[in-house]
């Protein structure tokens, strides 16, 4: 009974949690593809450079309360701020309802924060940074345990290699890139999270993400679609994410090492 009530406990701090982790996302988004420090410093309103008193930096609440438009200047508060912290919040909560609290929701809530920001980032940046990517690569293998941890560097290698050897190829036959070296990134640590294993799913989903995804903008556009670049990175990081909980939610249930 004691254990149920702190695993409980556990659960609700982190679902508190998420969208204060959602709002600090939202400054990595903001501010890393721009190579300015999101570590430090107070933060200012984007349109008067203001820096922003920190009762105005409640996630989503002081959006509300302040009609979605800074007290400094009155200019529209960027709907990106609300809507990362949303989601954020809406990962952890998926993770607590769909995995055993409170190490592997953790986990599950961990991968898909830093999966929302990358893919975030990708959509309007057309970049993944190392940064982030390279630090979802060694959570994965973190996260492994010594046992499992020689197939998930394994799943690591398997997932660059394929996705370099794809642009590769694309590159002589087309004459231009096709997958950047950050999908590469991005599917390598895909793999040092779900293992060797679950790369041909995540390559399929992600497949269909991305049709979907590109028939969705296409729409959007109302044509001249094809000769755009749209970024892998969004449905492949969606595609990783579900795989992994798919595959963690299964393991779990049949007994199998996670």
């Amino acid at each position: 009974m004691i254990y149920n009530h702190s695993v409980h406990q556990v659960s609700l701090a982190l679902i508190f949690v998420a969208p204060f982790v959602g709002s600090f996302l939202g400054v990595v988004i903001d501010r890393l593809p721009r190579r300015k420090p999101f570590l430090i410093g107070r933060s200012r309103c984007d349109a008067c450079g203001k820096a922003i008193p920190f009762w105005h930096l409640v996630p989503l609440l002081s959006f509300i309360w302040l009609g979605g438009r800074a007290a400094c200047c009155g200019a529209p508060i960027p709907r990106r701020h609300p809507m990362v912290e949303l989601a954020a919040a809406a990962l952890a909560v998926l993770s607590v309802l769909l995995l055993p609290p409170p190490f592997l929701a953790f986990q599950g809530a961990v991968l898909g924060w830093l999966l929302l920001a990358l893919a975030w980032i990708d959509a309007k940046r057309f970049i993944l940074p190392d940064q982030l990517t390279l630090t979802l690569l060694v959570a994965g293998l973190a996260f492994a345990g010594l046992a499992a941890l020689p197939a998930h560097i394994l799943g690591a290698a398997l997932g660059y290699g394929s996705f370099r050897l794809i642009s590769l190829l694309y590159l002589r036959w087309r004459g231009q890139e096709g997958l950047g070296h950050g999908d590469a990134k991005l599917l390598a640590a895909g793999g040092a999270w779900a293992g060797p294993l679950a790369l041909a799913d995540i390559i399929l989903v992600a497949a269909l993400l991305g049709v979907i995804y590109t028939l969705a903008v296409q729409r959007r556009r109302r044509g001249g679609l094809w000769r755009r670049r749209l970024p892998f990175g969004p449905p492949l990081a969606l595609a990783i994410w579900l795989v992994w909980m798919a595959g963690t939610a299964y393991g779990h249930q049949s007994g199998a090492p996670s």
